[in-house]
């Protein structure tokens, strides 16, 4: 039995009770089922599941909180799987299940597979999520790494919650930054030191290499045409360099965003009208501002210089109207932590388009981190590129070093203990936990034990049987609650906790016959759907983080 279905079962005794008259509630007064909280008690002595749902409901009926809970334990008590109710302090419900009901629960999983875990908590909800959003003025870096691993974590926790979700890149492609880069470039393919304020770097030579290739007439062009060839031959190179090391990181975008194309199709000037009509937008000093401090921004932002020029909130008002003209009701940013100060001036755009920053708009702030190591130290220069990072460390030690912590947490990373094969380094446990599950599997298949032979649910009653299931059937929960509090870290910690009990379970229960002579009974076909049970959870919450799972380490 899943929580899920006890909520069901749950409410259908709430109904039951205001049908006999037992509580003194209308049918509307009932919450739904999706409302009704199940979750494991802290200790497993007080049973397999809780619920406070007298609490909730004990105001509104004008009843004792333990009053409530004494008429839904009666119900409860009765439900076909449970094998028993207990009303514990003001009116918490501790209720245990049968082992057959709680064992049911292995079968489930394997059966939904690649599924199991995905739920419809926020379905109906259109999501853009922008993360990364680097420059392509040079190669991705440590600053754009941590919000490379979150980002796509939380797209998929989103999408797995029943959300229309797209993840976003904007590539800021207009603006002096792209005119250094196109100078740099074009020095360094005349054999020319870069010019004062310009980017420098082993890649800019690759770059103005690759340039040359593409266009072997480049030194022949006059000034002006040779820079704007190195500007998008060179952008475009990078971008195409960045989008290949986040796909070695397993980071992909629905989108790609060019910033220069809302200036080429006129949307920022557009923009501008559009907040203009409505109220928003005033002249002075010859320049054109947008009234931000009505909704709470510490100053006015100017959106056309006096010189003509828009500004970069200018593209950034543009942007944002260009998200809610394609129908995204939340927009979601995420943001390193130097640009703490965009949060008000994003929320006060939200509410200049006549949107409600309370709800259309979403800014994460995320916080700085370092690696450190041996070879770290080595390195020449203050850039750290994450293709060296991927090279040194790998792609799944990383992210999911990054995925288990806060956002708002600073860290501090030893980049040789992200790469140490032992139990404690978090993802090398869980990976092995994983490929632990695929190996039993294997030596089980060797000795003749198939799950197709027979299931007994009620035979998985062992003390570390009952926590491993009970530790299954919350995955649901734990995912939507990731997805709502935009927090990728909980899948994480919950599938360490999830490896520890699958290897005290291992420790104490056997899925394979002792030996040639054993007979194989119904004991072991049903703990083999346990341990692939708890092989699909961990390949689940695994994928969920962008994490491989191995089937042998």
């Amino acid at each position: 039995m899943t929580p899920e279905q006890l909520a069901a079962a749950i409410h259908a005794v709430l109904t039951e009770a205001v049908e006999a008259g037992d509580l003194p509630l209308a049918q509307g007064d009932l919450p739904a089922v999706e409302a009704l909280r199940v979750e494991r008690p802290r200790s497993r002595e007080h049973g397999d599941w809780a619920s406070n749902v007298a609490l909730q409901l004990a105001k509104r009926a004008g009843m004792p909180p333990r009053q409530v809970a004494e008429v839904v334990a009666g119900g409860l008590g009765a439900a076909e799987g449970v094998a028993g109710v207990e009303v514990a302090g003001p009116g918490f419900l501790n209720i245990t299940l049968d082992a057959a009901s709680a064992g049911a629960l292995a079968r489930d999983v394997v059966e939904a597979g690649a599924g199991y875990g995905h739920n419809d908590t926020m379905s109906g909800r259109t999501i853009n999520l922008e993360f990364v959003s680097a420059n392509p003025t040079g190669p991705l870096h440590i600053g754009h790494t941590r919000w490379a691993a979150l980002g796509d974590a939380l797209h998929r926790l989103l999408a797995a919650s029943g959300a229309d979700v797209t993840a976003e890149h904007y590539t800021n492609d207009a603006g002096a930054q792209t005119l250094r880069l196109a100078s740099s470039v074009l020095a360094r393919a005349r054999g020319e030191e870069v010019p004062e304020g310009g980017y420098a770097g082993d890649y800019v030579d690759a770059l103005a290499e690759q340039v040359l290739v593409a266009r072997p007439d480049l030194l022949s062009l006059p000034e002006q045409e040779a820079l704007e060839v190195c500007r998008e031959t060179g952008m475009a190179l990078q971008v195409a360099a960045n989008e290949q090391t986040l796909t070695a990181f397993h980071v992909t975008f629905d989108v790609w965003f060019s910033e220069k194309s809302l200036h080429d199709t006129g949307a920022v000037e557009q923009a501008v009208d559009r907040l203009r009509e409505q109220g928003h937008v005033f002249d002075a000093d010859g320049a054109v501002w947008l009234r931000t401090t009505d909704f709470g921004d510490d100053k006015d932002r100017v959106l056309i210089r006096s010189d003509g020029e828009p500004t970069y909130f200018a593209a950034d008002c543009a942007y944002y109207l260009s998200k809610k003209d394609r129908g995204f009701t939340e927009k979601v940013y995420m943001l390193g932590a130097d640009h703490h100060g965009y949060v008000g001036r994003l929320k006060a755009i939200a509410a200049c388009a006549g949107d409600d920053p309370e709800t259309n708009i979403e800014v994460l702030i995320g916080q700085l981190i370092n690696i450190s190591g041996e070879r770290m130290g080595r390195r020449r220069g203050n850039a750290v590129y994450l293709s060296d990072l991927l090279e040194w460390i790998g792609t799944d030690p990383i992210r999911y070093s990054l995925g288990r912590f806060p956002a708002d947490t600073p860290l501090d990373l030893d980049g040789e203990e992200l790469r140490r094969r032992s139990n404690d380094n978090p993802v090398f446990y869980v990976q092995y936990a994983h490929a632990r599950t695929c190996n039993v599997a294997r030596l089980a298949g060797e000795d003749g034990v198939r799950r197709e032979d027979g299931f007994d649910p009620g035979l998985l009653d062992h003390p570390t049987e009952s926590v491993l299931l009970a530790a299954l059937g919350d995955f649901p929960r734990v995912v939507a609650q990731a997805a709502q509090l935009r927090e990728p870290h909980r899948v994480a910690r919950y599938l360490e906790d999830l490896s520890s009990h699958f290897h005290k379970w291992y420790d104490e229960c056997r899925v394979r016959p002792m030996s040639a002579e054993e007979e194989i009974t119904d004991l072991h076909r049903s703990r083999l759907w346990l341990n692939d049970a708890t092989r699909q959870v961990l390949a689940n919450g695994l994928t969920l983080l962008g994490v491989s799972a191995p089937e042998r380490m």
